[in-house]
């Protein structure tokens, strides 16, 4: 399975003939990931961190998610990537609009989930402004406090 959306695997990974029918560009690169994924994490380790994933629920014995997601005080940044199968901007946007405070950005991208790595330029900016912001107002708070 491939986090990537169809327009970017259109523009990186299109085929010049119409009569190849064996090893892919797109096949090349799932398996090029698969590797890669390989050396990188146990299997165990991997499959235990998808379980998690899928059986994380914030709201459980907090009465919901809003309710969970309201007691956040903590200042907060949510991105959103656009084109995000496994983290869908919707659900990003559900968040933002529940913790009181928090700063909602999107981020365009052709990348799908795989956004979050690749478009950095992006995402290093919306970080960097949030922490300057975030900093400002906590001196702004001990000025007034003092």
């Amino acid at each position: 399975m491939s986090y990537r959306t169809y327009q970017a695997y259109g523009a990186t990974q299109l085929e010049s003939s119409n009569e190849k029918t064996g090893d892919f560009r797109a096949s090349s690169y799932q398996n090029y990931q698969g590797e890669k994924l390989v050396k990188r994490f146990n299997a165990y380790s991997y499959w235990y961190l998808t379980k998690v994933m899928d059986s994380h629920n914030i709201g459980r014995g907090r009465q919901s998610i809003k309710v969970a997601l309201s007691a956040i005080k903590a200042n907060t940044l949510v991105i959103g990537i656009e084109n995000d199968v496994l983290f869908p901007v919707q659900e990003q946007e559900f968040i933002a609009s529940h913790i009181p405070g928090a700063k909602y950005h999107l981020v365009n991208s052709t990348y799908g989930h795989d956004g979050f790595l690749i478009e950095t330029q992006a995402l290093t900016a919306l970080i960097s402004t949030f922490l300057k912001e975030s900093a400002n107002k906590k001196i702004i708070k001990l000025i007034h406090t003092a």
